[in-house]
């Protein structure tokens, strides 16, 4: 039985001090523990909106009450404790809970992508050269942080944690058949990045490639010749052993024990492990941005790409055929949030739009692919048979949808409003319009992701969107057209506005509800009893994430997303940094009305529009006068 190794967080080698990608680590906060009167205020505010009757919101403030005047301060006295005695009060718990004791499938249910847009016009067309130089241009951003030379992340508020970027490179996460997954690293003190290998995969057969000849890394040349040899020698189909990843984590558990049973796949499975990362070289022509999204998603129509994929990788650069060669990657989420991989591809493709990119100068000779295949048992042939099927129903069971706006940034930002404000505010428009449509009930509130990466080991809190102030306008779009009643809109959007604004900055700023929350439930003692807080229906059901929410931005990025979190809910994606257009990428299961919503959201779009397009051409008629 595969069991985590004590202190497998140990493994990624600690950030060189002293570099300039660390330089700023040392002088990184903690994350503190809020003051709890102020996260139970909070936590009061955020279940207004969420009430059915009045009984239910009384009978939750009740339970609060009992747990302020209870067990509540014995429990932050001891979270206090932890805070002073550990790097990071949350790091454990959260990788445990979180992630690494998830059971599903991190196919949809963890996994996130971004696609790319085209490759520059300048280089070769196809999937040859689009591996070639993004492979190069991946490898020299590894080397930048290995040496320490990698422009560290910052806010305007200051700098911030660059700690899970030992998770990006040579590392993996590990199936634990004992129910808890863990990561292991293979990147080692002092490594200067011009060491290793990379995994590609094409038409499910697995390589390994050196990605140095005598100290060098590889140039585009000496890359290209290598990924045209895989091309070539790649007419078979192998065995889908890469499906098995994407099971359920116990069942991905049991048959990997199977599957390293035998010592030679053992060592085929160091090798996938201690990669730098996996190129996918897939063989589909997406014809449309869905499909090319559900290819980066979940391996396309039916899951069938699953089996050229290792989704236990942080990072898999996904290349298509096709003289477009549509690229982007897959992320696995257990050890490093989104953030951190979407500043990579931001810079890789940014370097390789600059005309003065490194290609590197060809070598005389180089080490060609190395076919890693399986030794496939009777029990291995089995379980790819049904974790082929289990993909199958998984992937087939999930509706994916994208939607551009003809206007952006520029537009709203003469509104006078915040343009991620705006976005969410018009998903939150668009799903009580779904639920009034519906004839449904809200059963759950809306999650927005912000970083926390200010404080060391900072990783994610909570936004709960849903305010009064959200609710207050969402209610008075629908509520009939009366003298005055556009301009009581635009002013309860821009309360909403200004009070997402400030919930965010209160999640960053490490003062949110939900992780607090789960750190001083992670304190009760076996002895004491859970105070009902806990259980109450109201509180589970504003932590309940029917719309699972959260925005990056890259010029660079055609496609985003992931899945929803849960099975009546709506994964959304979105984008709101271009001056020209918004991106939404709605996900959710089959049963779940997807079309329906995405009319809603292209009304709200129109709607919310035009409320302060009038508002501009009323200004514009009073100057006139």
């Amino acid at each position: 039985m595969s069991k985590p190794p004590a202190n497998w967080k140990r493994t990624a080698p600690a950030p060189p001090g002293g570099t300039i990608t660390f330089a700023a680590q040392s002088t990184l906060p903690r994350l503190p523990v809020p003051v709890l009167k102020d996260t139970l205020t909070r936590l009061r505010r955020s279940l207004v909106p969420l009430a059915h009757t009045k009984d239910e919101l009384h009978n939750a403030e009740q339970k609060i009450a009992q747990f302020e005047n209870g067990l509540a301060p014995v429990l932050q006295t001891r979270l206090g404790k932890r805070q002073k005695e550990t790097e990071h009060w949350l790091e454990e718990w959260w990788d445990l809970y979180s992630y690494m004791g998830y059971r599903d499938s991190v196919v949809v249910n963890v996994s996130y992508f971004y696609g790319f847009d085209d490759h520059p016009t300048r280089y070769p067309r196809g999937p040859v050269n689009r591996a070639a130089a993004l492979t190069r241009a991946t490898l020299l951003f590894r080397k930048a942080y290995k040496v320490g030379t990698l422009k560290p992340e910052a806010t305007k508020e200051g700098p911030i944690c660059m700690d899970t970027y030992r998770w990006m490179f040579d590392c993996c996460r590990v199936p634990g058949s004992g129910g808890v997954d863990w990561a292991d690293s293979y990147a080692k003190e002092g490594d200067t990045g011009d060491s290793g290998h990379i995994v590609v995969i094409r038409r499910n057969r697995f390589w390994r490639i050196d990605i140095s000849q005598n100290g060098t890394l590889l140039s585009t040349p000496d890359l290209e010749k290598l990924f045209q040899h895989i091309y070539d020698i790649s007419s078979e189909t192998y065995p889908a052993v890469g499906t098995l990843t994407a099971s359920n984590r116990d069942v991905w558990g049991k048959d990997y024990d199977e599957l390293i049973s035998d010592p030679h796949n053992a060592s085929v499975m160091r090798e996938i492990h201690s990669c730098a990362f996996i190129v996918c070289l897939d063989d589909i022509i997406p014809s449309n941005v869905e499909v090319f999204s559900r290819q980066l998603w979940h391996g396309g129509a039916s899951g069938r790409w699953l089996a050229n994929r290792w989704v236990d990788k942080p990072v898999q650069l996904i290349v298509c055929d096709g003289d477009e060669a549509r690229a982007g990657i897959m992320g696995e989420h257990s050890v490093m949030d989104g953030t951190p991989t979407a500043r990579m591809c931001d810079d890789i493709l940014d370097a390789l739009e600059t005309p003065t990119f490194d290609h590197g100068t060809p070598a005389s000779s180089f080490v060609p692919p190395k076919p890693l295949d399986w030794h496939i048992s009777p029990a291995t042939e089995a379980a790819i048979s049904r974790a082929i099927e289990a993909a199958r129903e998984l992937t087939d069971g999930h509706e994916l949808r994208v939607y551009k706006t003809t206007y952006g940034k520029r537009l709203i930002k003469t509104f006078g409003v915040s343009p991620d404000s705006y976005g969410q505010l018009l998903v939150q428009l668009a799903y009580d319009r779904l639920l009034q449509r519906m004839g449904w009930q809200r059963n759950g509130g809306t999650y927005e992701a912000a970083s926390t990466r200010k404080f060391l080991k900072g990783r994610t809190e909570c936004i709960r969107v849903v305010t009064e102030e959200s609710d207050a306008w969402v209610r008075s779009m629908d509520a009939g057209e009366v003298e005055g009643e556009d301009a009581t809109r635009r002013a309860l959007f821009r309360a909403a506005a200004v009070r997402h604004i400030q919930v965010a900055r209160e999640a960053g700023n490490g003062q949110g509800i939900d992780r607090h929350l789960l750190g001083l439930q992670m304190l009760i003692d076996p002895s004491e009893s859970t105070p009902a807080l806990y259980s109450d229906p109201l509180y589970l059901r504003a932590k309940r994430w029917v719309l699972s929410t959260s925005a990056v931005y890259s010029k660079h990025f055609d496609a985003y997303g992931w899945g929803e979190v849960v099975p009546d809910g709506l994964g959304v994606a979105y984008m709101t940094g271009s001056d020209d257009e918004l991106f939404f990428n709605i996900t959710c299961r089959k049963e779940m009305p997807i079309n329906a919503f995405m009319e809603e959201i292209e009304r709200a779009v129109h709607d919310v529009r035009d409320l302060f397009v009038r508002e501009k051409e009323e200004e514009t008629e009073h100057a006139k006068l």
